[in-house]
């Protein structure tokens, strides 16, 4: 079958693995990518602009062209009321294709996706198991029969469900993550994105993990799951054969968690890849020896959450079990190897005292990360925190409709939450606060105070972060930040080529043309010397 893949804005590593599955079914598998740029759902929103650039009729006509059985979509809350508009148009040019619909939002309110009408199944939770199963059922004309993690509507207009299981837990059973399929639209050494592990170890209540841990009937298995270090080094090395790689980002929720397992993959990974990387990690998941191996293996940034100092808070209200002095010592540990900590803090969780932000100022003071990342609460779809900020009356029954059907949401700007312009106004001081701290030496980070800011209007506010977030990112040349502005150049560029009917070039051009081998070859056997049993691209 003709299996077409939908997305927006970047690369989707589910995406990625469940085209590696298609494939290795022998299904014939494309991509219909859309860059929005200016409103691509999760970083940038520039809406006086962005309608110029939108490419919605590109996703449209190679959907025309590939003319598929499926069109395939994983789609969080930002994204999935445009993946609902292209299904429906797409029901409308082949009125006989089929939508499958999965991803985080649709694990969280699985019934609600499946009452609309350009839906024809939903996968709930890992789809690694249950897509080809539904392929299966499609191609056979099975439409009755119940698939594992999956919903959809019987043609007698019955709700088939198939039980939820529990979680794959031999990730080496799986083919490595397709690269191809994004090619065409993606720069993809620039910011080479995979994942060494599944799940994490933590529920905080603002996140996914807090339910999609439980979605499992009866036996779950292990919720953390982590790749042998030779399947995962069997991916590098095709990447690294493949593509000119300029870092490797590791999208692990705790790329730490298995201490043992990281000595050893870090040992083989510094001889045979030597490429900069960056990772994800908790304050729980740090301490000098793994910054040490880290640092000698060629981290560069690590990404660590933090959220909020208060300890009380953090312990009764998200679940966050973390002491003030973990923090610290993982942040001393870094800047002494040399890591350059980029933290997460929150604005805006419920019932937060205010005084939080003044102790997350003297802690930063003190121990200044190479960046403050400053996000603002978002309620999401499942999560506990949804369920308690509605029962203290703070959403009303239709927002949190409005949340579960993706209406106005923008998960970096959800600062609507926040009513009182008084309390708005001394968060903001305390973002620009955070965002100039990493500038200036300590006698100078000492002396600076949110009341210097807080007379300022929250637009103006908001001008100054997102300046000096995009300048100090590129005048460092943080990855996150050079990636995503040749990511944008590269789009621009092909935008205006289009429109000038030239012919637009590829995103990433191969170093190789052999084919892209998704299946390790099997351990002593002849095949292993040739891999003439491994799955070509």
């Amino acid at each position: 079958m003709r299996i077409t893949f939908v997305s927006i804005g970047f690369e989707q590593l589910a995406i990625s693995q469940l085209s590696a599955i298609a494939k290795q079914d022998g299904h014939e598998v494309n991509l219909a990518f859309s860059a929005s740029l200016f409103n691509d759902r999760y970083n940038l929103s520039v809406p006086s602009i962005a309608p110029f650039f939108d490419d919605r009729n590109d996703v449209i006509e190679a959907i025309k062209k590939q003319k598929p059985d499926v069109l395939a979509f994983s789609v969080i809350t930002g994204t999935y009321q445009w993946s609902l508009s292209i299904a429906q148009e797409a029901k409308k040019l082949f009125p006989h294709i089929k939508t499958i619909f999965g991803g985080v939002h649709v694990s969280a309110v699985p019934d609600r996706v499946l009452n609309q009408p350009q839906v024809d199944y939903v996968c709930i939770g890992e789809g690694d198991v249950a897509f080809p199963q539904i392929l299966r059922a499609i191609d056979n004309k099975e439409y009755t029969t119940p698939i594992i993690n999956t919903r959809y509507q019987s043609p007698q207009g019955q709700i088939v469900r198939g039980r939820q299981e529990g979680f794959i837990q031999d990730l080496d059973s799986l083919p490595i993550y397709d690269k191809v399929i994004w090619e065409e639209h993606v720069r993809i050494g620039d910011r080479y994105f995979t994942m060494a592990s599944r799940g994490c170890p933590y529920r905080c209540t603002f996140c996914f993990n807090n339910f999609f841990a439980e979605l499992p009937e009866g036996k779950k298995g292990k919720y953390v799951r982590q790749r042998s270090v030779e399947h995962m080094m069997y991916e590098l090395r095709m990447a690294k054969k493949r593509y000119k790689l300029r870092i490797v980002d590791f999208q692990d929720d705790v790329f730490t968690v298995d201490k043992k397992w990281l000595k050893a993959f870090l040992t083989i990974y510094k001889k045979e890849i030597n490429v900069p990387f960056q990772c994800l990690t908790h304050p729980g998941y740090m301490d000098e020896e793994i910054a040490q191996w880290l640092s000698e293996a060629g981290c560069v940034c690590i990404q660590l959450g933090v959220q909020t100092v208060d300890e009380n808070f953090k312990y009764e209200s998200i679940k966050r079990y973390e002491k003030a002095r973990h923090v610290e010592q993982a942040l001393e540990v870094m800047r002494k190897y040399n890591l350059h900590p980029k933290v997460d803090h929150m604005f805006g969780l419920p019932n937060e005292p205010f005084e939080a932000q003044e102790k997350a100022r003297q802690l930063y003071v003190e121990y200044t990360p190479y960046r403050i990342q400053t996000f603002w609460t978002t309620f999401l779809p499942g999560t506990k925190m949804l369920d308690e900020v509605f029962e203290m009356g703070m959403l009303t029954q239709e927002d949190v409709d409005r949340l579960n059907d993706g209406l106005g949401f923008d998960f970096f700007r959800n600062n609507h939450n926040l009513q009182d312009p008084k309390q708005m106004k001394l968060y903001k001081s305390y973002e620009v606060i955070f965002k100039l701290l990493p500038l200036f030496p300590k006698f100078i980070r000492k002396k600076l105070s949110p009341s210097v800011f807080k007379f300022l209007p929250a637009p103006v506010c908001s001008f100054i972060v997102f300046t000096i977030d995009a300048c100090y990112g590129i005048f460092t040349r943080n990855p996150d930040h050079v990636a995503y502005a040749k990511h944008y150049l590269y789009h621009l560029y092909k935008f205006f080529k289009g429109k000038l009917g030239l012919k637009k070039p590829p995103a990433t051009r191969p170093n190789t043309l052999e084919p892209f081998l998704l299946t390790p070859p099997k351990k002593n056997t002849p095949e292993a010397q040739s891999d003439s049993a491994v799955i070509n691209v």
